[in-house]
Order: structure tokens, then sequence, then C-alpha cells
């Protein structure tokens, strides 16, 4: 961890922190919510031993990126976070034509729709947690969602500004997301209002420790949830 670089770019009109390790061929990885560069901890190292340079930001709204308009969820769009990979790439990499991609969750949206804008950009894709589903042009994603898996569903419950934030608030920003990254239960994420997670405590796994979650933990009650719920909020669009 000592190894990684970090360092504060001016991209596409936010300031986007990137972490950065090894040299070579680049590697870019994209996280998802909630979560920070800080995902991919591990891998880097990895892949800068391999002879690549891994290079993790966090995204609009996240972490010691700053600069979004949190308020303003129409600002998130995958137009607006396409182009801040886009900028990034072209100030990281500027000779360099193509690079490999890495996405999770939220990440891995990004990288299917940088795929689809700019695929002079991507060399190879690995994305992890959400497959390609092309735009449906007879109903809106919100709508389906709230269709197929009812109002408690995640993404519905983080449709409406402030409400979920406050919820959280309430619960504590370190117990969510204990509740969020340890969750491992394979059906629909429901977060009942007024009562989103169970009352019983949190038993990290082996691959979460202490001091990880108290790094998101940290960064999280800096800056709040909103900026990562922006991006479902922008789905429509």
């Amino acid at each position: 961890m000592k190894e990684i670089q970090h360092k504060t770019l001016r991209v596409n009109g936010i300031n986007m922190h990137i972490a950065e390790m090894g040299q070579g061929p680049l590697v870019l990885f994209l996280h998802g919510f909630p979560e920070l560069w800080y995902s991919w901890r591990h891998q880097m190292p990895f892949m800068a031993a391999h002879g690549y340079r891994a290079v993790a930001p966090d995204l609009r709204g996240f972490g010691d990126t700053t600069g979004a308009p949190n308020d303003d969820f129409t600002k998130f769009t995958t137009h607006h976070v396409v182009g801040d990979i886009v900028e990034l790439l072209n100030i990281i990499s500027p000779d360099q034509e193509k690079v490999f991609v890495v996405g999770h969750d939220w990440g891995a949206m990004i990288t299917w729709a940088l795929c689809l804008y700019r695929p002079d950009k991507v060399k190879a894709l690995v994305n992890m947690s959400v497959p390609f589903t092309p735009r449906n042009p007879i109903i809106r994603p919100i709508a389906r969602l709230r269709a197929t898996y009812g109002d408690e569903y995640y993404i519905i419950r983080f449709q409406e500004p402030g409400e979920i934030e406050e919820e959280f608030a309430q619960i504590g920003t370190k117990t969510v997301l204990e509740k969020l990254l340890t969750n491992r239960n394979p059906e629909p994420l429901m977060l009942p209002k007024g009562k989103p997670f169970d009352q019983s405590p949190v038993k990290l796994p082996p691959w979460l420790t202490e001091k990880e979650v108290d790094y998101y933990a940290t960064k999280y009650e800096q800056t709040g949830f909103t900026g990562g719920l922006n991006y479902y909020r922008a789905l429509d669009l």
C-alpha cells in the first residue's frame, strides 16, 4: 500500500483523485457503490508486479474526488461519468491508443458505456457483477425495476433525494457500510422504509478487516452517500 502513489487531476470540470502503481501498459480499475479506489488495493500491487501500470480513480461524487455538483443528479449520467474517464485517459495516457479496463458494479456500467461510446479507448475489458443490459425502448429502467421488485428494492429506495441519506445517518455510516459490504444474500436487496437493515451484529468475513471498513467509513463520513446515490437517480437519463 505504501508504494501506491496518489494525485489529484483536473478532469472534465472536477478534481479527480487517482491511485497509481507500476509501469507498463495501463490497466484502469473502476469501482462501484459503496466503494472507492480502495476496492482495488489487492489487485494494483499484483498488476504492478507483472509489468502493468495500475490506475484506480475515485469516481465522480466519491471519496477524494471533489467538485461534482452532488445536489444535481442530472450531472451523473453515463455521458458525464464516461466523459470523466475519457478525459482522464487523455491526461494520464496521451500516447497510449487503447488501455485495459476493469469494472465492478457501477464501474462495470460505466465501462460498458465507455465501450459503446469510445471503443477506440479500450483494448480489452473485464467486468464484474453487472452484465451488459441494452436500453429498453418501451419502458424506463426505474419503472421496470419497480414493476419487477417493488418499492422496497434498493434502487427504488435510492430514488428520492435525501430520504435514504437520512435513514443512513440515523443508523451510522460505519454500520451501513458493514451491512452493504458484507451482504451475501443472493436474493434482490430490499431496504424496507424506516428499517433498511436488520439489527443483527455484523461479523466481518476474513477478506474484510476492521481497519479496511474504517477507511471506507472515514471517507463516507466526510462526503456522505449522495454522490454515489446520484448514479442510481440518473438511471432513467
